[in-house]
């Protein structure tokens, strides 16, 4: 997400609303008009974000044996933590912090997000990642793709693009897929739902190219979607926009538990708090781009299908610390 284009997000929504073969109906100029003044007083309610990002980059574990777990978080503005004062509350510090307690090891965080980056600008974040040692690559990324009225399709394969680098080297990923863009309070109906329904739509095209290049997909839209919509004071920052950090948090906890299994660190053959079932990729993509946390994974050995099939999952839950620690910023003599 970026701070800068958040004021015109709602005004292109709307122009995306308005476009098609009834635009130029009396029904249609009319719903163009209502978009167009909602996108208007949105506008003015979100306004113009100008706050410094924060770089949760640096060791994380203090005391904690090695070897260090080497971490990439890769992405837009939802990945960096825009909007919020202290390292410690960005979804880089709540992450590391939540590996290195539940894996018991150092873990390395390199923050390669940028700000206002679309599904295009990955591969320059994955050039920058593979030129260092990397275990685990976690991408946070589609918003700005749809405030910019990309096609969904086209940053689906732009993404999938990125995943299959990274996967060639042998690095384990994991998407959190597009956000429900329908949860920002200052969007109101229609204009709420053309939202949700782009960034919906997109989420499941994220889950399909990246399952396709053999990565992890977590759904992220309904995790912190209904938390954000009926607790803003607590999930939203000041921009109404961003996540605060409880709401980084809560992204950083249902990331978890895949991240853990990506690493080989979780036990996935332990009982399961929902379903575990492999299913068409198409079907699970729909499926949990509107259930909470699911987490979708390449088909393991011996299940005995082939093709595009996927395991659907609903992970045990895990907490990341509710106070995160300060990354260090070199090396400690135990890692």
């Amino acid at each position: 997400m970026t701070p800068v284009s958040r004021a015109d997000a709602a005004r292109r929504l709307a122009s995306a609303a308005g476009r098609g073969g009834r635009a130029a109906t009396v029904a249609g100029a009319a719903l163009y008009g209502v978009l167009a003044a909602e996108a208007v007083a949105a506008r003015k309610k979100i306004g113009r974000a100008t706050k410094p990002v924060m770089d949760s980059t640096g060791w994380y574990g203090r005391g904690r044996p090695g070897p260090a777990l080497q971490v990439a978080l890769l992405g837009d503005s939802s990945a960096c933590g825009y909007g919020v004062d202290r390292i410690e509350h960005t979804p880089g510090a709540y992450l590391a912090s939540g590996l290195a307690v539940e894996a018991d090891r150092r873990v390395h965080m390199r923050q390669l997000c940028v700000v206002g980056d679309r599904s295009s600008d990955l591969w320059a974040q994955v050039d920058r990642t593979l030129a260092m040692p990397t275990d685990l690559a976690v991408i946070l990324v589609g918003s700005n793709d749809v405030t910019h009225l990309v096609k969904a399709s086209r940053a689906a394969a732009q993404l999938g693009e990125a995943v299959r680098r990274l996967r060639e080297a042998d690095i384990e990923v994991i998407v959190g897929t597009c956000p429900d863009l329908g949860t920002i309070r200052p969007l109101l109906p229609p204009l709420r739902q053309v939202a949700r329904h782009l960034s919906r739509k997109l989420a499941a095209a994220q889950m399909m190219a990246t399952l396709d290049e053999g990565g992890h997909t977590v759904s992220l839209g309904d995790v912190i979607g209904p938390e954000f919509y009926t607790n803003p004071a607590e999930l939203f920052g000041d921009d109404e926009f961003h996540p605060s950090p409880e709401g980084y948090k809560a992204c950083a906890d249902v990331l978890l538990p895949t991240s853990l299994a990506a690493l080989g660190l979780l036990d996935d053959d332990a009982p399961l708090a929902g379903h575990d079932r492999v299913k068409a990729l198409t079907d699970a993509a729909l499926e949990a781009a509107d259930h909470p946390g699911t987490a979708l994974d390449p088909v393991r050995p011996g299940t005995g299908r082939s093709g595009r099939y996927v395991e659907i999952r609903q992970r045990a839950p895990k907490q990341t610390p509710d106070h995160a620690e300060s990354p260090e910023a070199t090396d400690s003599p135990d890692a």
